[in-house]
Formats: C-alpha cells, structure tokens, sequence
C-alpha cells in the first residue's frame, strides 16, 4: 500500500480549504505542508499498525503483520490453521489415542475464532508475570491475547508432535509468504 496516494490526497484538500482564504493561506498551507507529510506518513502507519494489532487479537491464532519496505507498507497475513474434514472434531469421548487405533489427526482443533470467552484464574510466579507483560508487550498484543495464542501454538506443536509420533503427519499444510 502506497502512503504517497494519501499523504497527496491531503495535500491536495489543504491546499483547496487554503485557496477559499487568499494567497496568502495558500503560501501558508504550502510551507506548512512540507515538514507535515513525514507528521502525517508516521500517523498513517500509527494508523494502520493497531489495525493489524486489532485484526491480529480476532484471528488468533493467526496474525497480521505491518511491514513497511522503501516507504511501502505491506500486510503479512499469517491465517489461522484451516479444518478439513479428516480434522473435524471428534464426539466426546473419542479417545485421542489408543494402541489399536494409531492417531492420524491431530485432537479436536482448537476453534479460537468462534467468540466464545471462558474466564480463567492463572496463578503466576511475579517474574514469570512480568516476563509475560514484556513478551507481549514487545509482540504489540495484550496480556490476554498472547497467552491465547501462545498456548494455541503450544498445543497445535504437540498435536504436531503426536502426529509425527504416530507416523501420520501430512506436510504441505502450512502457509507462508507475502499478501498484496
């Protein structure tokens, strides 16, 4: 996505509001609008940076990313893992395992998408809270929605693991790469 369009767009509704004023207001505007367009390309990016965050929170376990390449930004869309039939959750009581019959889908996939919000109490040692605090912080998400999504990876790793355990993993399956 190219800022320049929009940063040009504004440009170009100042400088119209100035003409209504004089020429002065026009030479005004134009002095003023040079130092701005930096102002207003940080704000855009401000902009649409916590709405990726925004978006990110709702797709966990997938994420959007704002990447910005010679003035370009970009979106890096990470979907969240699709179900397909042989994934479909299983009737209560299915077991996951048995030694007769060797696991060939992962346990019930996790549905984080549905909007469906359980409360739960954790008890945490300080310094793990803390650490907790930082990783998220430092990943631009909330408390909340790191550990939602830390734990998603978490068990989608071990049902990875008990897939390739059971000698049924199916590669392919992953997405990766950039969205225009």
């Amino acid at each position: 996505m190219n800022l320049e369009a929009y940063v040009g767009k504004l440009r170009q509704e100042l400088t119209a509001a100035a003409e209504s004023n004089g020429p002065d207001a026009v030479e005004l505007t134009e002095r003023l609008l040079r130092p701005m367009e930096a102002a207003v390309r940080l704000t855009l990016l401000d902009a649409l940076s916590d709405a990726a965050e925004e978006i990110t929170t709702g797709l966990a376990p997938g994420s959007v990313d704002l990447r910005l390449r010679k003035g370009v930004a970009d979106f890096v869309v990470t979907p969240p893992p699709q179900t397909t039939p042989e994934d479909a959750p299983r009737p209560a009581g299915t077991p996951v395992t048995s030694p007769a019959t060797p696991m060939t889908s992962p346990a019930t996939p996790l549905d984080v998408t549905d909007g469906a919000v359980a409360r739960m109490t954790l008890r945490l040692p300080e310094p793990l809270k803390a650490r907790v605090e930082q990783e998220a912080g430092a990943g631009g998400l909330s408390t909340n929605a790191w550990i939602a999504r830390t734990l998603t990876d978490a068990i989608d790793q071990l049902d990875r693991s008990r897939l390739r355990a059971a000698g049924a993993d199916r590669p392919g399956r992953n997405f990766s790469g950039w969205v225009h």
